[in-house]
Parts: C-alpha cells; structure tokens; sequence
C-alpha cells in the first residue's frame, strides 16, 4: 500500500500562521483512516519533517500561505516545492521548501505532492485565527477529504470526535 502523509505546517501561536496544524488537528478528531494513512503535526518543525517527506509516495501540505490572494481564499496546487511560506517566524526555522529541496536532491522526493493552503489574513503573536481564515476550516477539511479520495482513500467519519489528548498530540508529532 502506498504511504501517505498529511502535514500540517505552521506556528499556531501567530494568529492564521496556525491554519495548517489546526486543519491537521481538526481532520485527525473527526475522521479515521486506513493504516497507510498518516497525519502530522509539522509545526515548525523544519528539517526533521524530513524522514516523513521521504517516506510519504504521496504527500498533502496543509498550510497558510501567502500568494497575493484575499484573506481566507482557498488554494489547491498539485505541486508543492516552489510555495512561499506565508512567514518564518524566526532564523533558525527552514521553510518546508527548503525540506522538500533537500529530499530531492537526495532523490526520496514522493511521487505525488500536494498543497492546501490558505491566504492569511493575520499572523500576530497570541492571536487566534481571523475570522475570515476560521471560516476556512471547512472547506479546508472538504477540500482534504476530497484531494484523499481521488488518491485512493477512504476516510471514515467518527461517531465521536477523538479528543487531542497528550499522547494523541504526541501521536500526531510522530
């Protein structure tokens, strides 16, 4: 079975920054998958997101990402290595670019690679997400399940929400 990996990118302390780990967070509640399906909370993890990359045959990005668009504008690209991260919030953080450029030059780049990702509105210390980027988790969430379907996969809707415990955020982190 091929592998496949969610990640979701970004600083959920900054506002629409978050987007991406929050859509990660809310699909890992509510759905369940196949077991070669896995979702990560990337964070700003930078380079150690690389053993996932390299071992993922298809790869889905969830992130906020700054294209120029309005706030809250949905965006589906099939190709994902030449995004613009939407900020680093720090020097020391690599843009998940610069993760994907080194699995290619190591030849491990998986077979198919996809981004969701949306325009931010905000991205302040201590915010929450923006009022238009929260309408987004939705269509977010549709837009995942859809991409995974058309990639072979059947999520299966929970009766119940699985409640992000510590250990499932740990499940989530590895």
């Amino acid at each position: 079975m091929e592998s496949v990996i969610i990640i979701g990118l970004g600083n959920i302390l900054y506002g629409d920054e978050g987007y991406g780990v929050r859509l990660a967070q809310n699909i890992y509640s509510r759905w369940d998958f196949p077991e070669h399906v896995e979702i990560v909370d990337g964070g700003t993890q930078g380079q150690t997101l690389l053993t996932h990359v390299e071992r993922a045959d298809k790869l889905l990005v969830l992130d906020a990402v700054d294209f120029g668009l309005e706030p809250g504008e949905m965006v589906l690209r099939d190709q994902v290595p030449a995004y613009l991260t939407a900020q680093k919030i720090g020097p020391h953080q690599n843009s998940f670019s610069e993760v994907l450029g080194l699995a290619t030059l190591r030849g491990n780049m998986p077979e198919h690679c996809a981004l969701i990702g949306v325009q931010p509105a905000a991205m302040t210390l201590g915010a929450s997400l923006s009022p238009a980027v929260a309408l987004c988790m939705d269509k977010g969430e549709a837009m995942t399940l859809d991409l995974l379907r058309t990639w072979g996969v059947e999520p299966v809707r929970r009766s119940e929400p699985r409640h992000l415990s510590a250990s499932a955020l740990d499940a989530l982190l590895h």
